[in-house]
Parts: structure tokens; sequence; C-alpha cells
């Protein structure tokens, strides 16, 4: 199964247009208790999240999962910092290319594989403002071009 392909649940759409991903890596995560719940009917929020390298594990800090609404007094802190479950090889690749300046860790989607949760992480390197306009250009050159060709056809 390639990675990222399962149910999705959450997706981080500006993480791709803020950021130039060099590199993916798909990661495991510890939830509590009503975690999971909320997580399979898609309550969460990747928009600001991010992840860190902190005493050889992976920690995923910022991210909203919404308190399961049956959960009462059981229920969860929405944005506690969430442990990512990696093997020591990919941490340690991540740690080396996150001590270059200008590297962050970012999750860009969120999914349900095989009944397990699972966020999909890249290391990303963050675009300057003309980087995004160009990228913006190119879509909509592509689209154009698209739309032209479709149009021929009929």
């Amino acid at each position: 199964m390639p990675k990222g392909e399962g149910r999705l649940v959450a997706q981080n759409k500006k993480a791709r247009h803020d950021y130039a991903i060099e590199e993916t890596f798909e990661a495991g995560i510890v939830l509590q208790g009503t975690e999971i719940k909320s997580v399979r009917n898609a309550r969460v929020n990747l928009k600001d999240a991010y992840a860190r390298v902190d005493r050889g594990e992976v920690f995923l800090h910022n991210m909203h999962i919404s308190p399961y609404e049956q959960g009462n007094r059981y229920n969860h802190d929405p944005l506690r910092t969430r442990k990512l479950l990696l093997h020591k090889k990919q941490i340690s690749k991540l740690i080396g290319e996150t001590k270059e300046a200008g590297y962050s860790i970012v999750p860009l989607k969120m999914y349900i594989k095989d009944g397990y949760a699972k966020v999909l992480i890249g290391v990303a390197k963050g675009k300057k403002k003309y980087d995004k306009r160009e990228d913006l250009k190119r879509k909509e050159a592509k689209r154009d071009v698209e739309r032209a060709f479709k149009e021929r056809q009929r």
C-alpha cells in the first residue's frame, strides 16, 4: 500500500502551499480514550500543527482533535501534545534533516489504515512569497492548458 492510502480523515492543504516538501514519512500516533472516536468522525484539524523531535522521540504539537460528544468526563484536552510512532532510523534521519536551518516537520494528512490512525508527516522547507506566487501561476497555466485541450477534443 503506498504512503497515504487509507480513509482520509484530515488534510493540511496549507502545508503544500507554505512549504516545499522534501520527504514524507508515515507515522502512527498515540491517542487517548475517546480521541480515536473523534478521529473516526473526522473531527481533526491539522492547520497549525507541527512536529518536533525531543529526546529521541517525535511529538506532534497544536493538532486539534475535538472532544467526543458522548465522552463526558473521559474527554481529553483537544490541543494536547501527541507522540508519533516511528522507527529509530526514521527518527535519526528526521533529526539530521531538521538540524539544517529552515527545515521543519509538518503533518500533511491524517488517515485510518487497517483500523489504526496514521499521520503522514513531511520534512519541509518554508517557501518565500515569490515561490508561492510562482506555484500559483504554474497551477493556473496547467489548468488553462487542460481546459483548452478538453475543448479541442469536442
